[in-house]
């Protein structure tokens, strides 16, 4: 009814000036008076070369009377890069309810490993308190590093977050060409709703002002 699965992107304008490119959007479902302003602040520092460094900028407009299931960046990689290590909370999948399951440290897994094959498909495979990650491929060194000041969740599937959702049957999942990987500033505990109550209060993710900022650096061989 809140229209999260239909949320629209659009782009307020687009700026450029001698630190960077800043893009201003406001996010929100047809047909609802609640919005998200997004400004997103592209930079390359100086300190850092080979480094594109992203802020993201959030703010809540209208009323917001329900719980969010996450605030963050998507983006996708080709699925070549199958092979993640992290440095951050694991081995296994964690949410803010569930985070004594894991640990601190360092850990390597493939995508597919990543994932927890439940058996009605639903929202898995998150890694928190993550400091930074790399996706290679096999055997290569070349990929992607994200990390950031502020630890994040991380998850890497092979279909989206829209096809994870609407699958009945673990065998309805189909793989892309891509990865897909969700960089989360904040996410909403899960609860044990399947099978018992939601989440309690103090997990709950409600609608506020959020600054997120993520480094992102292609590294090679």
């Amino acid at each position: 009814d809140a229209g999260l699965d239909r949320l629209e992107h659009k782009v307020l304008s687009v700026e450029t000036d001698g630190e960077g490119l800043t893009v201003a959007t406001r996010v929100a479902a047809a047909g609802t008076d609640s919005a998200m302003s997004a400004l997103y602040r592209w930079t390359a520092p100086a300190d850092r070369p080979g480094v594109l460094r992203l802020t993201l900028e959030v703010r809540p407009l209208g009323g917001w009377d329900l719980p969010l299931p996450r605030v963050g960046l998507r983006a996708s990689v080709p699925k070549e890069l199958d092979t993640v290590s992290w440095y951050g909370g694991g081995p296994h999948e964690a949410y803010p309810d569930t985070r004594a399951a894991v640990r601190i440290g360092r850990f390597d897994s493939s995508v597919d490993a990543l994932q927890t094959p439940y058996l009605f498909p639903q929202e898995n495979g998150s890694r928190p308190d993550v400091r930074w990650a790399r996706l290679t491929g096999a055997g290569s060194a070349a990929g992607l590093r994200i990390s950031g000041p502020v630890p994040f969740s991380l998850a890497a599937r092979p279909w989206s977050s829209e096809e994870l959702d609407a699958a009945a049957h673990p065998t309805d999942l189909v793989r892309g060409d891509r990865i897909q990987l969700t960089v989360d500033a904040a996410q909403q505990g899960i609860g044990s709703a399947s099978c018992g109550p939601g989440v309690l209060p103090e997990y709950r993710l409600l609608a506020g002002p959020l600054t997120f900022t993520v480094d992102w650096e292609a590294q090679t061989g």
